[in-house]
């Protein structure tokens, strides 16, 4: 089957020809889906797609027009694919669940370690023949209060990374993971958890109901000095008072790997050029801060198995099987 592989890095088709051995025509194109580049799948019967591909209801038709059947995502999160559209035209949706938890959790840890010891800052100076201290206290995290929102298989790797560092773990999410019962942790609502815990780590879904999750009302109810972690989808956090917090001292120290405006300049190569986003840019002058682009799920490991899980959604829709991946509306 010829799939049209949008937004592709040389590191994805190192591991998606690993993983396919033959078995599809895989046609791999730089630029990322949208209407206008929707005419490169000419041809395929199946695209394959990343986290900033834009699978609206205008691109899901023009693929529909070019025989393409089925949307195979490299990735968990399906919010930038129109389901009902893509139903409407008669186009299976699959998406690969679950990848490598530990990689994303670890991630989220070696954040929250190097925004704590200002790991960030010490590289640098020391590079530059600085080795004053000043500027460089942390806190030991040895009993403190770590907050976990969103506790399914990334969340609950990190709360048991946490808790063998001999952290409080204050958790919240609709559905309770016995995982982090059994690690001790406990349940508890959103206000609460704001207002004791000294690390808030996101490991939610980018619902309507979390979109700006963490806002000026949020931040409110935080304890001075909190520190916030968001490995998991940008607009989780609203920037805009994100800074004003950071600004303030209300929020003691941020690390994020993903970033609600990401789309254009995460995965990509920008340091010949001006940054154009403002509030990225802000972001970056503060002391307090580390981003990182996006890079959580970026282990041998996750790859691997975002290749083998996307190459079996394609064999499934090849065959004309159910999959089990699949994403309905």
């Amino acid at each position: 089957m010829r799939v049209a592989v949008f937004s592709t890095k040389p590191y994805d088709r190192g591991f998606l020809d690993a993983a396919n051995a033959g078995r599809h025509e895989l046609v791999f194109q730089e630029p990322r889906l949208s209407p206008q580049t929707a005419p490169l799948a000419a041809g395929a019967a199946a695209v394959c797609l990343f986290v900033h591909d834009h699978a609206d209801a205008a691109a899901i038709d023009a693929l529909a027009g070019l025989g393409v059947r089925g949307i195979a995502l490299r990735c968990a999160g399906y919010n930038n694919v129109d389901l009902a559209a893509a139903a409407r035209r008669g186009l299976a949706v699959s998406r690969v669940p679950a990848y490598s938890p530990h990689g994303v959790a670890e991630h989220a840890a070696a954040l929250l370690l190097a925004l704590d010891r200002r790991l960030h800052r010490a590289y640098s100076r020391v590079r530059e023949g600085n080795f004053a201290l000043d500027g460089l206290l942390g806190f030991d995290l040895y009993g403190k209060t770590v907050g976990v929102i969103g506790t399914g298989k990334i969340g609950a790797c990190f709360a048991r990374i946490m808790a063998g560092f001999g952290c409080r773990v204050l958790a919240h999410d609709m559905v309770e993971n016995p995982v982090l019962r059994a690690l001790g942790g406990e349940y508890a609502p959103l206000y609460q958890l704001f207002a004791e815990a000294d690390v808030i780590s996101l490991h939610c879904p980018l619902t309507p109901q979390t979109h700006h999750l963490i806002g000026p009302a949020a931040l409110a109810r935080m304890r001075d000095g909190a520190y916030l972690i968001n490995t998991s989808r940008g607009p989780l956090v609203d920037t805009t008072a994100v800074i004003k917090a950071l600004k303030s001292g209300r929020l003691g120290g941020l690390a994020i790997d993903v970033y609600e405006e990401e789309e254009g300049v995460f995965y990509e190569d920008l340091s010949a050029t001006i940054l154009a986003d403002d509030t990225l840019a802000r972001l970056l002058t503060f002391p307090n801060v580390i981003v990182t682009s996006h890079q959580a799920f970026f282990t041998r490991e996750a790859m691997s198995a975002i290749a083998e899980t996307t190459l079996a959604n394609l064999d499934d829709l090849a065959a004309g099987r159910p999959c089990p991946n699949a994403v309905k509306a």
